[in-house]
């Protein structure tokens, strides 16, 4: 397996880019742009001789510009915005060949650009503003069949040369300049991607009778957006076979498009018009034909027929039993304790699993933790799913597994992950789960999903997940203790409603004959920065462990900062700075700027004495989930909100949070971000 791409923008990166990047010959594209980068680019970085697309912009690199001789393969590269050293410009860029787009803005560059560099005959674009470039500019003409801009804004041009040719080109400068169209109208381009689509399709088997391609554009990363339709071969609408067959081929990255497009990111549609499902003549006619012909032979085989169907009516009989209780072979060993009584939960076989998972592939490889891997799967419904593989050394026994499926069965809230089903075949222990689109809370609050929570949204998620809390300590039967909540397992859903999730560590509470909460003397398990300090010195677990955890999550919600961060813990800094008669509790350095600082935010007083009641030292002194759960319902009353709308719908700003956020992946009016 070879690395090829290296996507990093916009991730907050600090530090220097380190040299080992320089021996990762494999790489095809690079981007580290949009991040806090600093120090030199490393010298070995011309060492990727097959990377054709580097994105260096935006960041606080220093140093002199980077020598990238010999990147030949090069077509794209930006390096703008960085305080590199004043340099003239560097004549080995005339020596990259496949050099389409060169992005220099704000690098200080100086001096005259020399003519022949125009003289690549790939060259398309050129955008060097606001550096010190001067002199007399002269493009050739023998390569501008290509060429289509120039913008040297913001330099001190003092002339142009207008050779013939040339007013087919959009030149700016401070004293030349001409219009220019983004040029993404080029149906070559279309051409040959919705030719490779359909090449792809047909090789795959795949029900697609033609594809379209249309409304091309740019993204806020320079990513290439287009819608993609997909039509049906031989009838008029898809069924769910074909279409979880073209979402699974386009989402798991089976279609590799044209050279020239790079990697691809696939966002479906919901998809409603599906073929009904009619009865066929074809069987029944079939059926007939070998009838008549067999007939001949139905008095000699007559009692063997009788006695094979017999046989196959009992091994399809044990199959069934099979299926419907798998653990029917412990049935003898009373040690196990009986059969599992699940509610609602399916039994999977190994290869259904394999198969919905693209064989357990990498790419479908969507996280890990201390049980195993956790793979995304899809369902012949077009349903997806998330895998939870336990790994060798993390197996349970037969009845811990048992009982675990028992009680994960048995949890059904809308702010709780849902049990799918289990495998327990071949040897494996896996759990089957309701996939959830838009990841975790952690994964939002740091950026990564491009969904924005602003207060109003934070305290939709609180409540969401305070409600999931209350339910497994109040409802569930029996009562459940987390024990690992943490911002990385509360997830959100399409509609930004939040669902907690993994039980790798909870345990059921309840005395069994007065079902009271009572506590669990246990091995400490969970994660530091989220841990009740009471439960760590005694190993006696309650239900008030949890709500400590919640507590810090309520603190990351308002700062943003994870619990313990260059050695700071967040309860110890909130507590510290809290000066209830200042404006905002004198939290203001604290607090996450994308919070919406310049907004009123109604309630964050309120929220701040919950949040650091759950986090108080002796258990007795925190509130219950219960109690937790209406105290955010009333700050959302006081709010102007109603508790009980959907997350999505109490913010304006959802819509424009959700558009580059993952959608349903399988329905077709698609769209397909190319990098």
């Amino acid at each position: 397996m070879n690395l090829i791409h290296v996507l990093l923008e916009s991730n907050n990166l600090t530090g220097s880019i380190p040299s080992t990047l320089g021996l990762v010959k494999s790489l095809e594209v690079v981007r580290l742009d949009n991040n806090s980068l600093t120090g030199p680019v490393p010298t070995n970085i011309n060492n990727l001789t097959s990377v054709s697309e580097m994105f260096l912009s935006n960041n606080g690199l220093t140093g002199p510009l980077p020598n990238l001789t010999g990147m030949d393969h090069l077509t794209y590269l930006d390096m703008s915005n960085n305080t590199f050293g004043a340099t003239d410009f560097p004549p080995w860029f005339s020596t990259l060949q496949s050099l389409t787009t060169l992005v220099m803005e704000t690098t200080q560059l100086q001096g005259q650009i020399p003519s022949d560099f125009f003289s690549l005959s790939n060259l398309q674009t050129l955008d060097a503003r606001n550096n010190k470039f001067n002199g007399t500019l002269d493009i050739r003409t023998s390569s501008i069949n290509q060429l289509s801009l120039i913008d040297l804004r913001e330099n001190q041009i003092s002339a142009f040369t207008e050779r013939p040719g040339v007013e087919k080109v959009g030149v700016m400068t401070s004293t030349v300049q001409s219009s220019f169209i983004l040029n993404l109208g080029n149906d070559t381009y279309y051409t040959v991607l919705e030719q490779s689509l359909m090449d792809s399709f047909k090789f795959h088997q795949l029900p697609v009778d033609s594809v379209n391609l249309s409304h091309p554009r740019k993204d806020s990363s320079t990513y290439l957006v287009m819608n993609l339709q997909v039509f049906p071969f031989g009838q008029d609408r898809f069924n769910w076979t074909g279409i979880s067959r073209i979402g699974f081929a386009l989402s798991n990255q089976i279609f590799k498009p044209p050279s020239q497009f790079g990697p691809f990111v696939f966002h479906g549609d919901t998809y409603l018009n599906f073929a009904e499902v009619t009865g066929s003549n074809k069987s029944s006619n079939t059926g007939v034909i070998i009838g008549a012909v067999a007939g001949g032979s139905v008095l000699l085989l007559l009692l063997l027929g009788a006695g094979l169907y017999a046989h196959r009516q009992k091994k399809r009989a044990e199959k069934a039993t099979e299926q419907n209780n798998p653990f029917a072979q412990w049935e003898s060993n009373k040690s196990i304790g009986g059969v599992p009584q699940l509610k609602g939960a399916r039994n999977f076989s190994f290869e259904e699993l394999r198969k919905y998972s693209n064989n357990f592939s990498e790419t479908n490889d969507i996280g890990s933790g201390g049980y195993g891997n956790v793979y995304r799967g899809v369902l012949p419904t077009g349903e997806l799913i998330a895998i939870k593989r336990a790994q060798q050394g993390s197996m349970q026994g037969g009845l811990e597994f048992k009982t675990e499926i028992e009680l994960l069965s048995r949890v059904h809230h809308k702010n709780v992950v849902s049990l799918i089903g289990f495998c327990f075949d071949r040897g494996e222990q896996m759990l089957v789960y309701e996939f959830v689109p838009n990841g975790s809370l952690m994964e939002s609050l740091s950026g990564k999903t491009g969904i924005r929570l602003d207060w109003v949204r934070r305290l939709k998620v609180a409540l969401g997940a305070a409600r999931g809390l209350a339910y497994l300590h109040e409802l569930a039967n029996p009562p459940i203790i987390h024990r690992d909540i943490k911002l990385s397992n509360i997830l959100l859903d399409e509609r930004l409603n939040t669902k907690v999730a993994d039980f790798g560590l909870s345990k059921p509470m309840g005395d069994s004959e007065t079902g009271h909460l009572t506590h669990v003397t246990t091995q400490v398990k969970g994660t530091m920065g989220y841990m009740d300090p009471e439960y760590y010195m005694t190993q006696q677990l309650t239900e008030k462990s949890d709500v400590y955890s919640f507590g810090v999550v309520m603190l990351e919600l308002l700062t943003g900062r994870r619990p313990i961060e260059k050695g700071k813990y967040v309860v110890r800094e909130v507590k510290t700075a809290l000066d209830r008669a200042k404006y905002l509790y004198n939290l203001g350095e604290l607090l996450d700027s994308s919070i919406g600082l310049d907004t009123t935010l109604k309630g964050l007083d309120k929220f701040v004495d919950v949040a650091l009641k759950c986090v108080e030292e002796n258990e007795s002194d925190r509130p219950t989930m219960g109690e937790v759960v209406k105290e955010i319902e009333n700050i959302l009353h006081l709010a102007g909100l109603n508790p009980n709308a959907d997350s999505a719908s109490t913010s304006a700003s959802y819509d424009d949070a959700s558009k580059g956020g993952a959608k349903h992946p399988y329905i077709f009016r698609t769209e397909v971000a190319w990098i």
